[in-house]
């Protein structure tokens, strides 16, 4: 608990110092108390859902980005720290160190002759790909189009997919990027 009260006393500290505003006026934006405002960036507060939900909406940040570790200005993200996952004949590497919400971004790399298939997403999600190396054939909805380096291709993604590398000799690289649809829960 001491390390997420550290984080959001220095995200909250920095958020409003790149804004250029003060404690009076930030609690005046967000409807906290201007007290508790200064306990949240001396990591002395102990704020409810509440108050954090006001906080972001005044600061227009995710309530996770207030409680995350802070940002460096720079960072390095040691490739043995990113976590790659292996579906089938393809590894997907994350190509973000943190997660944007509802996006996800991601390398993927098919072996000779792999394939990977696709899980269908909530109703009125986009996928963009973006082949890069090799060639990579796409399948969805009974369609098939082959991508060759520098080729897009933009297609809906709550629908049956798969992705295929038809070269028995060489790797196929592409940039995935989904774009969830909202759930409307």
């Amino acid at each position: 608990m001491q390390t997420l009260a550290a984080n959001l006393a220095s995200n909250v500290r920095r958020l409003r110092a790149e804004r250029d505003l003060s404690q009076q006026r930030m609690a005046e934006i967000s409807g906290v108390p201007r007290p508790t405002w200064a306990s949240l960036e001396t990591g002395a507060a102990n704020p409810t859902l509440a108050i954090l939900s006001k906080v972001a909406a005044a600061l227009q940040v995710s309530i996770e980005e207030l409680i995350t570790a802070p940002l460096n200005d720079v960072q390095l993200i040691p490739a043995s720290q990113v976590r790659a996952r292996k579906k089938q004949g393809a590894i997907l590497r994350p190509l973000l160190p943190v997660e944007l919400p509802g996006f996800e971004i991601s390398r993927l790399e098919l072996a000779p002759d792999g394939h990977m298939v696709g899980v269908p997403h909530t109703s009125g999600t986009r996928e963009y790909l973006n082949c890069e190396t090799g060639s990579v054939k796409l399948v969805a909805n009974g369609e098939h189009w082959v991508l060759t380096p520098g080729d897009m291709l933009v297609f809906r993604g709550d629908q049956r997919h798969s992705y295929h590398n038809e070269n028995s000799r060489h790797i196929s690289v592409a940039v995935s990027i989904v774009c969830f649809a909202l759930r409307s829960d």
